[in-house]
């Protein structure tokens, strides 16, 4: 029988001291939250699951493990993302928080890796521009950005060229940001045993770990190890 993944349990200083805080096992906690941010669980579905096996921990404990981890995981990811392509798809889907639509910018390349994604209230040029300027700050310069028939994302796009030396390649073709429609699903299928948000900063901070453990089971962490690791303890080594 193949054996589960555990967390490692050497950590990084910084990170040992944020999770010291919490007062629960290690292991009991980051697999917790990796179950959280991967499988279609509510909070409630993971409060139950833990109390079959012995242990008492409340659905809104899980929820704040979940608010403390994910900004560490992210922050690791983000040095050890390998780098993507310079074909770019840009597309921005909808989340719902506290009863209101608001918008998740996501851009793939064109072999369906992540590029980046942010989360904002509004869907305009503002917020289309902060998106690209923090993906190329992230990841490097696109040669070529494709976008639908989005006002703002070309109205932002634009200005970005407008104090760059050399401009970035702007396609308006619908089909090709199929790539990108079709990896929001992932995403969706997530967010949807939700049923909504409560708070605007907890929704973006799941949403990155959702993000960041799609990414992990898209092979986009450099990995030293010599043997391929499976997702979950990719996931794990962010930690170490």
């Amino acid at each position: 029988m193949k054996k589960t993944p555990t967390p490692r349990t050497t950590l990084a200083p910084g990170i040992a001291k944020v999770l010291k805080r919490l007062h629960y096992p290690l292991e009991v906690i980051l697999l917790r939250v990796r179950w959280y941010v991967v499988y279609s669980l509510s909070l409630r579905n993971l409060e139950e699951m833990m109390a079959e096996r012995g242990i008492g921990v409340d659905h809104s404990t899980v929820h704040r493990w979940v608010i403390k981890v994910v900004p560490l995981f992210e922050k690791t990811f983000r040095k050890l993302k390998r780098p993507v392509g310079k074909s770019w798809r840009v597309d921005e889907t909808y989340i719902k928080v506290k009863g209101s639509w608001k918008y998740l910018y996501r851009a793939v390349d064109k072999a369906g890796n992540t590029i980046d994604f942010l989360f904002r209230a509004k869907r305009d040029k503002t917020a289309a521009r902060r998106f690209f300027e923090k993906a190329i700050a992230q990841n490097g310069s696109p040669e070529t950005v494709t976008i639908d028939k989005s006002g703002s994302n070309l109205a932002a796009l634009h200005a970005v060229n407008a104090e760059r030396e050399m401009p970035i390649r702007v396609r308006q073709i619908k089909y090709l940001n199929n790539i990108v429609e079709q990896d929001h699903r992932a995403i969706k299928r997530r967010t949807r045993p939700m049923l909504g948000f409560k708070d605007f900063n907890c929704a973006r901070v799941i949403l990155s770990g959702i993000e960041l453990m799609h990414m992990v089971r898209k092979g986009q962490v450099k990995c030293s190890a010599k043997t391929s690791l499976s997702a979950a303890q990719q996931f794990y080594s962010l930690v170490s």
